[in-house]
């Protein structure tokens, strides 16, 4: 059975069709935004976390065109949000890694791992991680590399990671708790809300985010107004 469209299955996608679908499903106006983490709504967080890999097209609308909402109307302030740069990969021999979409996809995960372990804040990493797969959705992820000047970033952490044994290591652990989910992922990107995943229903994650919040007040994305809207 196939995979629905907006989800990049284990089976094998040749990157020339890769490429033609970062074209057509990626209409993206803006490649910055501002991250707000301050909260007035208390302590308790719902957990979201995202696997996925960097070079599938729909990991990277979801990063580019879906993840941002939760930077609106301050619904970060309730979200603990974890992304995992792995997704279909395989670990072989020698601890070995092959990834879906080839050495170049491997490659983007290493150093997305890397950033999230250099700058761990998500106010850090997301950035970097936005910028690396917009860029990727225009087909112009060989130049990965110049978000550090777009961010005012230094690359040298980013460096030592992914060329040292370190970057492999970080990917490693990154397989192990992939390979390990309950129920296992399907297909990315996977998103699980408060350890329950979503399924293909993953883009209206807000929805889920907001059911699952028990705080005592509610963010205005929460609102029946807002959820309507989205």
């Amino acid at each position: 059975m196939d995979s629905p469209p907006k989800l990049c299955s284990m089976a094998y996608i040749s990157y020339l069709l890769l490429l033609l679908l970062c074209s057509l499903l990626f209409p993206v106006s803006s490649t910055s935004y501002s991250i707000a983490t301050t909260s007035n709504y208390g302590t308790e967080k719902v957990s979201l976390q995202l696997y996925y890999e960097s070079l599938c097209p729909y990991s990277a609308n979801f990063i580019v065109n879906y993840l941002p909402k939760l930077f609106d109307d301050d619904l970060i302030s309730i979200v603990d949000l974890r992304l995992v740069p792995y997704g279909n990969a395989r670990v072989g021999r020698n601890d070995s890694i092959t990834c879906q979409h080839g050495p170049n996809e491997c490659l983007l995960n290493t150093v997305e791992a890397c950033a999230i372990n250099a700058w761990p804040e998500l106010d850090g990493h997301f950035p970097f991680i936005y910028c690396v797969e917009y860029l990727v959705s225009k087909r112009k992820y060989t130049q990965w590399e110049s978000c550090f000047e777009k961010l005012g970033l230094n690359p040298k952490p980013i460096n030592e990671c992914y060329l040292t044994e370190l970057g492999k290591m970080l990917e490693l652990k990154y397989a192990a708790e992939t390979d390990n989910l309950e129920p296992p992922h399907k297909y990315v990107p996977w998103v699980v809300v408060d350890g329950k995943p979503l399924y293909e229903d993953y883009e209206n994650f807000i929805n889920y985010i907001c059911e699952a919040y028990k705080g005592p007040v509610l963010p205005s994305a929460c609102k029946a107004s807002s959820i309507s809207a989205i």
